[in-house]
């Protein structure tokens, strides 16, 4: 049986992979190019990935998931205590980074600009890679310890609490607070100068219709 909460998780994370390549790709497009990029639309999408999976996500994993799988087996414990450190540095990941990105900006019209870039794309490199190793082990590890050892009543508490998250990439309607937040995204990467590319990062996840398209990033 599939539970709501798991399928959620999975939807986030796919949603989540498909920013963070989508990232990748367009870094690697402008530096193909010789360009510089769309530096708004890169704060944006880390502010997404801030917003989001670091704040939102995360959260309930650490608090309400991780806790329930606890003294199981000493290998899902280690498991855990890895999930939860990864959990612990994202927020400082994500400073370091938005720290880089201004960086690469504020500097881009002199000499230092392409050591900037380099930095920046070496730390979204180390960011994207770890993130995705993290999401790999909690489907492969942790969703299917979940499904075997959890009671009735403690999906219904996990189901409960993950069907409040309203992430717009993996599915719903974005509050009007953030509509501005993702109609800048998505137009970044639909008038991206590789738009395919940049597109097909998002099989599987979900692009907001609701968002118009206005022509311009």
């Amino acid at each position: 049986m599939t539970h709501p909460s798991t399928t959620i998780i999975c939807h986030e994370h796919r949603a989540l992979s498909a920013m963070l390549r989508s990232i990748t790709l367009l870094l690697s497009e402008h530096r193909r190019k010789g360009t510089l990029p769309d530096f708004n639309a890169l704060e944006a999408m880390l502010f997404y990935v801030d917003e989001f999976p670091e704040k939102l996500h995360h959260l309930k994993e650490s608090q309400l998931l991780f806790p329930k799988l606890r003294g199981r087996n000493a290998r899902a414990d280690a498991v855990l205590d890895r999930l939860e450190r990864d959990h612990a540095c994202g927020e400082q990941a994500i400073r370091d980074l938005e720290h880089a990105l201004i960086g690469f900006r504020m500097m881009s019209d002199t000499e230092q600009c392409q050591a900037r870039r380099a930095e920046f794309e070496r730390l979204m490199k180390q960011y994207v890679d770890a993130y995705l190793e993290h999401m790999h082990v909690e489907e492969a590890e942790i969703l299917p310890l979940a499904e075997v050892v959890l009671s009735a009543d403690e999906w219904a508490e996990l189901d409960a609490a993950f069907l409040m998250n309203r992430d717009p990439l993996a599915g719903y309607e974005a509050d009007e607070v953030y509509r501005p937040l993702f109609k800048k995204i998505v137009g970044a990467l639909r008038h991206s100068g590789n738009v395919g590319s940049v597109l097909e990062a998002f099989a599987g996840a979900v692009l907001p219709d609701h968002i118009p398209d206005t022509g311009s990033p």
